[in-house]
């Protein structure tokens, strides 16, 4: 069997991956130095410079992009190597790390992840409730659960754990005062509560008949960075919010809002687990993606 340094590989995959020797090596527990000599001596014995350096990041060789996909490879392998001798269905223990959207995170995460301690009482939890979009990797998180995110950033794989439908809304009181639109034009006329994120506001767009998507002619006075105060302006009636069912199925039950233009096409939004492609699935994380793929999806 030729001999070879795994550990070289995975320093230098963990330094691919953060694009950096420092943030690399960190998530490997050393230090940027000693990452930086790891990655050179493979270089040195394969005979093929694997990253591209700069002051400020790296990035990878054509040789580097091959040797990437196969330690990919190669870290499945083990993985399933280890299922087979431990068992796939392997007790959850130890501390999983999670960051999650602020509102959807308390809402609907938070009562899953209680249950997910009195299933597996070795199990400890840290999460983080942010809608700052964090660096999986540099940070240390296990897993980040995502509104929205339709493609995952490299180094990182995605599973869609469901997806709701996006309803339009507004308290009785606003459509008693205003009136309730009949069509989209009548939108027009209305007060809109917008999203806006870092200046730039949402569109809000509905499905024609031919299956492609139209821009609805909203507007508004009002623009908010969270979903969760959106719907708390449309509580107090200050217009009609666009809004992902989660968040206002029970508001609607209870009459405390009601849909507006039932009938429209307004799309969806997807539910993600984000985690690092070159980490092995943990029991504790593992299990953790399947219990919420399994009750997300009941709720959809």
């Amino acid at each position: 069997m030729r001999p070879t340094n795994v550990n070289e590989i995975v320093v230098f995959m963990a330094v691919a991956e953060a694009a950096s020797f420092v943030r690399g090596g960190r998530s490997m527990g050393i230090t940027g130095s000693a990452a930086s000599k790891a990655v050179a001596r493979l270089e040195a014995r394969l005979g093929a410079r694997l990253l591209h350096r700069n002051s400020r990041s790296v990035s990878l060789t054509d040789e580097g992009q091959r040797l990437f996909e196969g330690g990919l490879r190669m870290l499945d392998a083990i993985a399933e190597a280890e299922a087979g001798i431990a068992g796939q269905d392997g007790t959850p223990r130890g501390l999983l790390r999670l960051t999650v959207p602020d509102a959807f995170g308390r809402g609907t995460i938070l009562p899953l992840v209680s249950r997910y301690l009195a299933t597996w009482p070795d199990v400890r939890v840290d999460v983080t409730f942010t809608d700052q979009t964090s660096d999986i990797v540099e940070e240390g998180f296990d897993l980040a659960i995502r509104i929205g995110a339709d493609t995952a950033p490299s180094g990182l794989v995605s599973r869609v754990l469901a997806e709701y439908p996006v309803w339009l809304c507004a308290a009785p009181s606003y459509l008693d005062a205003q009136g309730e639109p009949v069509d989209v034009a009548a939108l027009g006329r209305h007060d809109c509560i917008m999203f806006r994120s870092r200046m730039q506001t949402q569109d809000w767009s509905a499905e024609t008949g031919d299956g492609d998507m139209q821009k609805l002619p909203a507007r508004g006075r009002l623009r908010m960075n969270s979903a969760h105060a959106i719907r708390d302006a449309a509580l107090t009636g200050l217009g009609i919010a666009l809004l992902p069912s989660f968040l206002v199925e029970e508001d609607v039950a209870a009459d405390r809002l009601r849909r507006v233009l039932p009938g429209l096409g307004l799309g969806s939004v997807r539910i993600v687990a984000l985690y690092p492609s070159r980490r092995m699935l943990e029991p504790r994380v593992r299990r953790f993606i399947d219990f919420l793929g399994a009750e997300l999806g009941r709720r959809r």
